[in-house]
């Protein structure tokens, strides 16, 4: 398909640095035919994006990114084409969204007691209204007052797991996650399967449990998934018959990564589409 099809970037719905509209822009600026807005934990940045794509000849594929955890490391969930009204799924993001609120104050009065002048009114004010509130916002406040350079910076010291300031925070196993999509009639593919947390904790067996449950594929051509990794996952995919999936994980200025600079083929699309029953894409 020519123009590419990139599906997964984030908005100031949750932590990307531009709004909806402004992600559209991005997208046509970049030559793309599809986009998928997929923010962390919420979709109420849809409706946006579609009133912003009509008639500027681009796709705006809905979905979200879903928190799970397993063994303490954070695994993401992609969920394609849910029911934004879906109980269940609307339970658990607002229960995940409140708690992630709740944990980037904890972390907040941590770090204030070696960075003073960081306040939690100062970590707000680099939010929108019902942001999905988490560590990049607290990143941006630390790049405003001078204590990093740049959100990347603030991640590798201050917000690294490791940092002394951190403190996990509570989301659903991946099974459920996928189960949730599932319920929603939504498509879940595994976002960054490569990185090291979900590479650590997703072996054969947790795999398998994965496929039963309804996983339908994993983003495989992603900066975080280092090319033994790639190989790796595409061996699992072809084993199991899953689809794969290349995306940016744009953010804007949140992250270097860019959007198209990996995209999905359009065979892999088509599977999405045809199995994805909660919403639809809007042709813009």
């Amino acid at each position: 398909m020519p123009g590419g099809i990139d599906l997964h970037a984030h908005t100031s719905v949750s932590d990307g640095t531009e709004t909806p509209a402004e992600l559209v822009a991005a997208a046509v600026d970049a030559g793309l035919e599809v986009v998928g807005i997929t923010d962390h934990d919420a979709t109420t940045g849809w409706q946006h994006a579609f009133d912003a794509a009509r008639g500027a000849g681009l796709t705006v594929v809905p979905g979200l990114e879903l928190s799970t955890q397993l063994d303490y490391a954070s695994v993401h969930v992609l969920g394609y084409l849910v029911d934004p009204d879906d109980p269940g799924l609307v339970a658990e993001t607002e229960r995940i969204r409140a708690e992630r609120l709740s944990r980037a104050q904890s972390m907040v009065q941590r770090i204030a007691v070696d960075y003073p002048t960081l306040t939690w009114d100062r970590v707000l004010e680099h939010t929108t209204p019902d942001a999905t509130v988490g560590r990049p916002h607290i990143a941006d406040a630390l790049v405003e007052l001078g204590y990093v350079p740049n959100r990347s910076a603030a991640f590798q010291s201050i917000l690294h797991w490791q940092g002394g300031y951190y403190r996990p925070h509570d989301a659903p196993p991946p099974l459920e996650g996928v189960r949730l999509i599932v319920a929603a009639g939504g498509v879940p593919v595994i976002a960054h399967p490569g990185a090291r947390g979900p590479e650590r904790v997703l072996n054969g067996p947790r795999m398998r449990e994965l496929v039963d449950a309804g996983l339908a594929g994993l983003e495989i051509a992603h900066r975080d998934n280092p090319p033994a990794s790639r190989a790796r996952l595409t061996r699992i995919a072809k084993r199991y018959g899953l689809l794969t999936t290349g995306s940016s994980d744009y953010h804007g200025a949140g992250k270097p990564n860019r959007l198209g600079e990996n995209t999905t083929d359009p065979a892999a699309y088509a599977r999405i589409l045809a199995a994805g029953t909660g919403s639809a894409p809007f042709l813009g």
